[in-house]
């Protein structure tokens, strides 16, 4: 049985709360390479294959013949946007290219849960019941972490859904992160050294990620 301290809206210390089993009891040891390819596959998924060159068609200049295929006593030539001019395009350029990887559900909500038990198991999730924050406020918001959290290290906000003022509250923090429940991943927890969850989305985290 995994716990975690639970904590009011003030920040002010309940109680301990039994976390799902279904989520944060899983075998941490055997799935290690599971959670190694889903986080790989995350990353190449970051990547945009911007880096291109142009070829002759994407070259600008006039496709008109330089000048008469014989008689010239010159090598015959086309265009000025050929690869052997200057300001012509490349022979073989780059390309944009594609690093997007299909990550399976399966694997993918594993692999999270692998991650929830871990950071679990060394006591380093903590419940709130609401982060009521009527409107943005960047320092009610630090202060609500410091009275919870006073570690240093980075951490994860995770609400049920996405509340404009809570999240703008936590967006100019150092070091803070905010996501909703239903939307988390694995390498978002494994780049975090402590989570807090709000009451809802405990909930939803067993809902979606339970079964």
């Amino acid at each position: 049985m995994v716990t975690a301290q639970k904590y009011n809206s003030l920040g002010d210390k309940i109680n301990e709360i039994t976390l799902p089993s279904e989520v944060f009891e899983i075998d941490v040891n055997s799935p290690k390479i599971l959670l190694y390819e889903v986080v790989k596959m995350y990353l190449a998924n970051q990547r945009q294959g911007t880096v291109q060159k142009k070829n002759r068609a994407m070259t600008s200049g006039s496709t008109r013949k330089l000048f008469k295929q014989k008689g010239t006593g010159s090598a015959r030539v086309g265009t000025r946007r050929s690869p052997v001019r200057v300001h012509g395009g490349k022979a073989f350029p780059l390309y944009p290219k594609d690093w997007y990887r299909k990550i399976p559900r399966g694997k993918k909500r594993q692999a999270l849960r692998v991650a929830l038990t871990d950071r679990a198991r060394e006591g380093r999730i903590f419940v709130i019941e609401s982060l009521n924050f009527e409107k943005p406020s960047t320092k009610q918001a630090l202060e609500l972490l410091n009275k919870i959290i006073p570690e240093k290290g980075r951490k994860l906000v995770v609400t049920d859904g996405h509340h404009i003022p809570t999240v703008s509250s936590f967006r100019n923090l150092p070091e803070v992160m905010s996501d909703r429940a239903d939307s988390i991943h694995a390498y978002e927890i494994l780049k975090s050294s402590y989570i807090l969850l709000t009451e809802d989305a405990l909930n939803k985290i067993k809902e979606v990620f339970g079964s």
